[in-house]
């Protein structure tokens, strides 16, 4: 991710400021994280050398409660993108209204190069180092790209070393087992394709009456589970792609056998090789980035062919190339709406934590349709009613929240 991510995040912000009416301290303040933490991390690895890793956690607004956000390990993380993903999160939050602020974390370093054992200690080290700025009353992380559950679960049992208490609620997406929430293992793909089935009636899609065809950019666990989905009810998967390239056929993917494959080999299944980069310009009715930010730029946007784009990646339309798509009509629903059904089940992990009980899968199912439904048809209709994209519609109703909290603060008269 280039450098130029939290400025084109902030940029997104100001464009919204345009629609709606923001006291000038609200966009004074989202301008700049609240926190931002670097920490030094030095693990022991298994031939008994000693590497040192660099970490961070951002708590970029907590006006509205809590930060909340992933922490992600990857050799890619940076500054930027880390202040860019807890605005992000402050952001994704306030669209769907639940009170947490936006928060992130990260650590440089290629996940796959590590043992298990490897990998433990580092999770571990990069919870020692930041207990002192986390906890369920303050900044709530959660997984991300190449983090899961049981990551979650050796921060959790770290954090309470620490503590010397037992809390659940200071980390979400853990093992159902140990505080887990049924449903949070599919909620982000879920909550994308509950707004997809109500957007069909505005697209006048009916899968089984015509094929649809799709294309996803990413086939881990986000991509993997929308792909059975959209599947499941008749969409025609046409390519799917991960880190390692992709593969197409036009007849369709059989989605639970590559799902398979995948997950027993950790490669996509044999077929017509194609390239991430000509899977994103398919000509396709629906383009799903689900891996990693910054795909779609002003170098191929002119290219994509997609007549919807349903963002379940965070950011993977670079700022700049967001009007290339507008002048060429393509709808795209925006990760801080489309990707925010992880968060909201990750809210409902913390409160059931807080509340010290559990709910049931279909209780979780129900909520999560709910509100996501709710908040995707008020982007839309406010994206209708001032006549700008989706994302600028989705930041303007984030921003009329968060601006709401931090009035009711206190903020200087403007009469003066």
């Amino acid at each position: 991710m280039n450098n130029d991510v939290f400025s084109g995040a902030l940029a997104r912000m100001r464009a919204a400021a345009e629609i709606v009416t923001v006291h000038p301290e609200t966009l004074a303040r989202l301008s700049q994280p609240k926190q931002f933490l670097e920490v030094s991390l030095p693990v022991r690895m298994d031939d008994g050398s000693l590497r040192v890793f660099t970490g961070y956690r951002c708590a970029y607004d907590d006006s509205r409660g809590p930060a909340k956000g992933g922490i992600r390990f990857h050799q890619d993380v940076s500054i930027p993108e880390v202040k860019a993903l807890a605005f992000w999160m402050a952001c994704k939050c306030a669209v769907v209204g639940i009170p947490f602020g936006g928060g992130k974390g990260g650590v440089i370093v290629d996940p796959k190069k590590l043992s298990q054992g490897e990998l433990e200690r580092l999770s571990r080290a990069y919870m020692r180092a930041i207990a002192k700025n986390v906890g369920p009353a303050t900044d709530v992380p959660a997984p991300d790209v190449n983090t899961n559950a049981l990551i979650m679960a050796w921060m959790m049992d770290e954090y309470n070393k620490f503590t010397g208490s037992i809390e659940p609620g200071v980390i979400t997406g853990k093992p159902v087992a140990v505080g887990g929430s049924l449903g949070r293992d599919d909620a982000t793909a879920r909550g994308g394709f509950y707004i997809l089935r109500d957007l069909e009636k505005t697209l006048g899609w009916n899968p089984k009456a015509k094929p649809i065809r799709v294309a996803i950019h990413g086939f881990g666990n986000a991509g993997q589970h929308f792909a059975k989905f959209v599947h499941d009810v008749g969409y025609r998967v046409v390519a799917i792609g991960d880190s390692r390239g992709a593969i197409a056929d036009d007849a369709g993917i059989d989605v639970p056998a590559a799902i398979e494959h995948k997950n027993k080999t950790g490669a996509l299944p044999s077929g017509k090789t194609i390239s991430n980069a000509e899977l994103l310009e398919l000509d396709v009715d629906l383009l799903v980035p689900a891996a990693i930010e910054d795909v779609i730029t002003t170098k191929n946007a002119s290219k994509i062919r997609a007549k919807v784009i349903l963002e379940l990646a965070n950011g993977p339309v670079a700022s700049d190339a967001d009007a290339i798509l507008q002048q060429k009509n393509i709808l795209v629903i925006p990760d801080i709406l489309a990707n925010a059904g992880g968060v909201t089940v990750s809210y409902f992990e913390w409160t059931q934590n807080r509340a010290g009980f559990s709910w049931t899968l279909d209780e979780v199912h129900t909520r999560l349709k709910e509100i996501i439904v709710q908040e995707f048809r008020s982007v839309h209709a406010l994206s209708k009613e001032k006549n700008c994209p989706m994302r600028i519609a989705a930041y303007a109703h984030a921003l009329g929240r968060l601006d709401a909290a931090i009035r009711a603060f206190g903020v200087a008269p403007l009469n003066r």
